[in-house]
This record gives structure tokens, C-alpha cells and sequence, in this order.
């Protein structure tokens, strides 16, 4: 049959939105520019206009003014049917997209759920727990080691009691040791001289006169004399 009718052309895939789109805006924009030398005409239909009299000649430009404003008001309209059409072909692609975005999600998650599973199969809870419990024994048995390393030999055998008792007569050594009460019979420095020296003589407890610095006074020639 292929070989009496032939086979048929494969049908060429239809324009996308965003290619409707592109061609949509393109048209606008092109007309856009007409509206810009519409415009451009107009201002200067005006300028004539306001140059001239009342007659024939002004009438005259002034239909053709009314001519071109009448274009350019065709022209805007159909801007704004093709930015609304563009503006809806924009809003039902930006919907097909999110549903692409969200079927594409979803297959990720359920990928991503499956994958879960099988790694899952590949974990046993019970090894998991064996695991748990060799190394609780493991660190034991490193406890056990370093105390082993820790302990003590040749101490001496000392009874508890004995250490209580001299553990509290070096409690009492201690005490006497913090005693300041013999300080007190260290005799006091002589306080500083209030006096300029030859002023009244200054005594001691025992009555000895002495200078400005505590100490007994030494009499003098004259006085010896």
C-alpha cells in the first residue's frame, strides 16, 4: 500500500503560544509607528491650520486632518485588540507552564519516593541495634583498660581510722599556724615627729626624755656642765 499511495508527510508540530505571542507584539509595535507618523502629520495639519483665514484653503485641511484622526483612531484600536489578545495568550502560557512545572514536580517526588524505599530495604534495624551494642561493650572494656592502667601498687595498708585522726591534728596544725596573736607584743613604731626639733622634749613611757624620732636624747656639754 506504502508503495502505490505513498506515505504521508509528518505533520510539522504547531506554533507555540510564545510564538503567537512574539507575532502579536511585533504587529502591535508595527502599528504603533504608523500611529507615530499619524501623529507627526497631524501636528502639522494644526500648525497650517492656525496659520490660516476662514476660507476654502482652510476647510480643505482641515478635512484632511479630520481624515488622518480618523485613521489614527483605527489604528489604536486595533493596538489594543492585539494587546489583549497578547495579554491572554500570556496568562493561558504562563497556566500551561505551571502545570508542566507541577507534573514535573510531582514525578521528581514520586522518583524521589521510590529511591527512598529502596535504599531503605538496604538498612536492617536489628544489625543497626547489634551495632549499638558492640560498641556499648566496646567502651566498657575501655574503661576497664584505663582503670587497669590507673590503679596503684605498693601502697601501704593504712587503717581509716588512723588517717581520720591525724587528717584532724593537721587541721590543728593548721590553726596554730594562722594564730597572730604574738604580733601583739612586738613593740610599735615610734609615730613621726609632730614637733620641730628643740621644741618641748618628748618623753617615753618610763619618763627617759627623747628626740623627735623616739629615741633617748643625749645631754648636751652645756648640760653636763
Amino acid at each position: 500500500m506504502n508503495r502505490i499511495f505513498g506515505r504521508g508527510k509528518p505533520k510539522a508540530p504547531g506554533p507555540s503560544l510564545t510564538d503567537c505571542i512574539s507575532t502579536v507584539d511585533t504587529r502591535a509595535d508595527g502599528i504603533e509607528q504608523k500611529v507615530n507618523k499619524l501623529d507627526a502629520e497631524l501636528r502639522k495639519y494644526k500648525d497650517q491650520m492656525a496659520k490660516m483665514r476662514e476660507g476654502p484653503a482652510k476647510n480643505s485641511v482641515k478635512q484632511k486632518a479630520m481624515r488622518v484622526l480618523k485613521q489614527k483612531k483605527m489604528y489604536e484600536q486595533q493596538i489594543e485588540n492585539l494587546r489583549a489578545q497578547s495579554f491572554n495568550m500570556e496568562q493561558a502560557n504562563y497556566t500551561t507552564q505551571t502545570l508542566k512545572d507541577t507534573h514535573t514536580t510531582i514525578t521528581a517526588m514520586k522518583d524521589g519516593v521510590q529511591s527512598m524505599k529502596k535504599e531503605f530495604k538496604k538498612i536492617n534495624i536489628d544489625s543497626i541495634d547489634d551495632v549499638n551494642d558492640e560498641l556499648a561493650d566496646m567502651l566498657e572494656q575501655a574503661d576497664e583498660v584505663q582503670e587497669a592502667l590507673g590503679r596503684q601498687y605498693g601502697m601501704p595498708e593504712i587503717d581509716d581510722d588512723e588517717l581520720a585522726a591525724e587528717l584532724d591534728a593537721l587541721g590543728d596544725e593548721i590553726a596554730l599556724d594562722d594564730d597572730t596573736s604574738y604580733l601583739d607584743d612586738v613593740v610599735k613604731a615610734p609615730a613621726a615627729p609632730d614637733k620641730e626639733p628643740g621644741a618641748d622634749s618628748i618623753r617615753n613611757k618610763d619618763g627617759v626624755p627623747v628626740d623627735e624620732f623616739g629615741l633617748p636624747q643625749v645631754p648636751s656639754a652645756a648640760h653636763a656642765k
